[in-house]
């Protein structure tokens, strides 16, 4: 049995260290076939793939069409397994689980309560037309952290919400197809300070925290050797 590929989103112009220990703690700890990166491919990456796109859209339509590209790419994987540039798998995995976040309704309240603007009426809007569907009580998969991806199924849940301007592709596709999962708090970390989960099999992290928190020095220790998707005299 042929292992998945990993597919990356990644925005033009990025050159960015995050990836290169995100490589590095796959490498190590995620069982995969091929390296995807979709979009941009920073000069010092090797023994990836790319496939270019054109990035003239905000950040989520440019993601969605990386996303519809790896899809519709015959050489990559089926299925696939969709990361970003900032996910870090701590520990080793023998197969990537399924875990969602909980009830979109749930987690709707909570971005209210503090924020608004273009991801939370994304979020609305995905839920209204899962619920056209038929799915009034949908859960949430917008969690940072691996999806594996089955292109027709998310092909399919690309096309019933392609009208909206903000799809959430990660809930979409999982709530469209099913997937069930276990629910988990989200790993992302946005702080410099040391409130993370030491043991957690996967973490990511907001830039800052990268360079300057306490957990990007907890993956850089943990990940100091350069890796085969890095080419050499570039670290």
């Amino acid at each position: 049995m042929n292992l998945p590929d990993l597919v990356v989103p990644l925005r033009e112009g990025k050159n960015n260290q995050q990836l290169r220990y995100a490589l590095r703690s796959w490498a190590e700890h995620l069982p995969h076939g091929r390296v995807w990166l979709v979009g941009y491919r920073p000069y010092w990456t090797a023994g990836v793939e790319h496939i270019p796109t054109v990035q003239h859209g905000s950040k989520y339509e440019n993601t969605t069409t990386a996303v519809r590209a790896a899809c519709e790419h015959d050489e990559v994987s089926d299925p696939f397994i969709l990361m970003n540039d900032d996910f870090f798998t701590m520990r080793p995995v023998e197969q990537v689980p399924v875990l969602h976040r909980g009830r979109v309704a749930d987690v709707e309240h909570y971005y209210a309560s503090r924020a608004s603007g273009s991801y939370l009426r994304g979020m609305r809007e995905t839920r209204a037309r899962l619920a056209e569907l038929g799915h009034p009580d949908p859960l949430s998969y917008e969690l940072h952290v691996p999806l594996t991806v089955a292109k027709a199924g998310m092909l399919a849940a690309l096309d019933a919400c392609a009208d909206l301007d903000v799809i959430h592709k990660r809930t979409a596709y999982g709530v469209l197809n099913r997937i069930g999962g276990r629910r988990i708090e989200d790993v992302k970390i946005m702080h410099r300070g040391p409130r993370f989960d030491q043991a957690a099999t996967f973490l990511s992290t907001m830039p800052d925290a990268f360079t300057n928190g306490m957990v990007g020095g907890v993956i850089r220790r943990r990940f100091p050797r350069a890796c085969p998707y890095e080419s050499r005299g570039t670290r």
